[in-house]
């Protein structure tokens, strides 16, 4: 009888599916709904009711009228580039979610770990860099002459991106070393 209880004790500490890779799996959703939520965000920055930027647009009003003033943000190579890469970030969270979700469900989890967590990690380099590239370039040619701010939309970006670099960590860790956790 020891040996049975033995046996079924071995296999719940062996078994792959572990607290750290669920919590692992919240943190990529997480980060996946705050990219979906940064992407449509209609501010990144803002300036005193007078002038507002977007992944999408720009958009301004000026002094003497109560209507705004819109144009693409499209057309400018910097602003390019911060979407594209911001949307390649989040197709590979969209991925790792995706096949982090498989693995749970199949029971084949741990050979799906390290591409899960290389993809991720692979997203935070991506948006990483777009969210270096956004306030520099942002600084560089845009000139404001009134009080400006990173608004919430580029918050949202950040904390996806963080997100994402705390479920890659949690999907690079044995369960073999860690069996207190259990």
């Amino acid at each position: 009888m020891s040996s049975a209880v033995t046996e079924t004790e071995e296999s719940a500490r062996s078994s792959p599916l572990t607290p750290l890779k669920l919590v692992g799996l919240v943190c990529v959703f997480l980060a996946l709904c705050l990219d979906v939520g940064a992407v449509m965000s209609p501010a990144w920055v803002t300036a005193d009711d007078q002038y507002y930027l977007s992944l999408w647009e720009s958009c301004w009003k000026p002094a003497s009228t109560e209507n705004w003033q819109c144009s693409s943000t499209l057309g400018s190579d910097w602003q390019v580039a911060t979407l594209a890469l911001l949307l390649g970030g989040g197709a590979l969270v969209l991925m790792s979610f995706l096949v982090a979700l498989v693995a749970v469900c199949i029971g084949t989890r741990r050979r799906f770990y390290a591409p899960v967590a290389f993809m991720l990690f692979t997203a935070v380099v991506l948006q990483a860099c777009s969210l270096v590239l956004y306030p520099i370039k942002f600084i560089e040619s845009i000139n404001l002459r009134i009080y400006h701010e990173f608004n919430w939309g580029y918050g949202l970006a950040w904390g996806g991106t963080i997100f994402s670099f705390g479920g890659g960590i949690l999907y690079c860790l044995n369960p073999k070393n860690y069996e207190e956790y259990y």
